[in-house]
């Protein structure tokens, strides 16, 4: 069992920690509007927030005391820390482009290549103004050079020279990327959730070419995927239907009216939807699913109603943590 788990709750961030067998939650960064979090494998207890308008912040302490760390006035929607290279962090921010510090968030720099490969119709319908923006960062764990970028909405685009070039849409990959996530070990290995086409997409080549497994689905709006550490051939998404009727709102933002499930993929097999003690259907969308390197099997779904499941058997068997986290917006981590 991990001891803080953090999230992002759309206004600060729910700190969660286990001391003595006892879970204490606390809120932090009350004024500030978490859009994204990502923990640094390399210094434990090193956690990157992503804020929408006051740049990036820092925590040494696993997300218990904070300080601003660069980018100040960006609108930051994605951040990752780099797994192979100590203090290498990549933000991404709206309008579309992509920073790297070298120096953990001391000082940053714009990769200016990205601005080559967006497209002048890229364009997010999720809020105003209506332009696009970087909504995942996922890093390969085996060569600190290869990066994929998902854009809302637009594309799923590579680099694998540390961000200096980018190839364009990688074929198959959803254009309305919702979230990326490289395997924890295995670098071939990529998934992404979306908005469009079957919801989910995987790669099998480092992000080069994506499918679409479609098998077992009967909803097609994806958000949050993940993989189990020790096999990649087994992956989770949620997923809701695309609208929740009139006006057109996908269901997933809908709280209490999500219609969501967990589905998980093992070895090509066609999808199937984790029960085991989970609400059926979920009536809150599970904007976060989380693994834990260490443990495999281990699968965490974080709500929008700020409750977190947890399953110690791949999904097959759940229960709920005793504790509500007030919100989750997109990001659940291990800190």
């Amino acid at each position: 069992m991990p001891r803080i788990l953090l999230a992002a709750t759309g206004q600060g961030l729910a700190h969660a920690a286990l001391v003595d067998g006892v879970w204490a939650v606390s809120h932090l960064l009350p004024d500030q509007a978490v859009t994204c979090l990502s923990a640094d494998a390399l210094h434990p207890g090193v956690v990157y927030a992503g804020t929408q308008g006051s740049g990036v912040w820092r925590s040494e302490d696993g997300g218990a005391t904070w300080r601003p760390a660069g980018l100040a006035g960006q609108i930051v929607k994605a951040i990752a820390a780099s797994p192979g290279e100590p203090g290498v962090v990549y933000a991404g921010t709206k309008p579309a482009l992509v920073f790297v510090s070298r120096d953990g968030g001391s000082s940053w720099a714009e990769l200016e290549g990205f601005r080559r490969v967006r497209a002048f119709w890229w364009f997010s319908p999720a809020e105003p103004p209506f332009s696009a923006y970087v909504q995942a960062i996922a890093l390969s764990p085996r060569d600190p050079r290869v990066i994929v970028v998902g854009i809302e909405a637009g594309a799923v685009v590579r680099s694998a020279d540390g961000g200096q070039t980018w190839q364009g849409h990688r074929p198959g990959a959803l254009r309305d990327c919702h979230s990326l996530a490289f395997h924890a070990q295995d670098g071939r290995w990529v998934y992404e959730g979306g908005g469009t086409g079957a919801g989910v997409a995987c790669s099998h080549d480092g992000g080069q070419a994506w499918r679409q497994p479609r098998a077992g689905l009967d909803r097609h709006y994806g958000w949050a995927v993940a993989a189990d550490p020790a096999q990649p051939e087994v992956w989770y998404a949620s997923l809701s239907p695309s609208s929740a009727g009139w006006p057109p709102v996908p269901a997933a933002h809908v709280d209490g009216r999500a219609n969501a499930y967990i589905f998980r993929s093992a070895g090509g097999a066609a999808w199937e939807k984790l029960g085991g003690g989970l609400p059926q259907p979920l009536s809150h969308m599970a904007y976060a699913l989380l693994t834990d390197p260490a443990a495999p099997g281990h699968l965490y779904a974080g709500l929008s109603n700020g409750d977190v499941w947890h399953s110690t058997d791949h999904g097959d068997r759940w229960a709920q943590l005793p504790f509500n986290l007030g919100s989750i917006r997109r990001t659940l981590i291990l800190a």
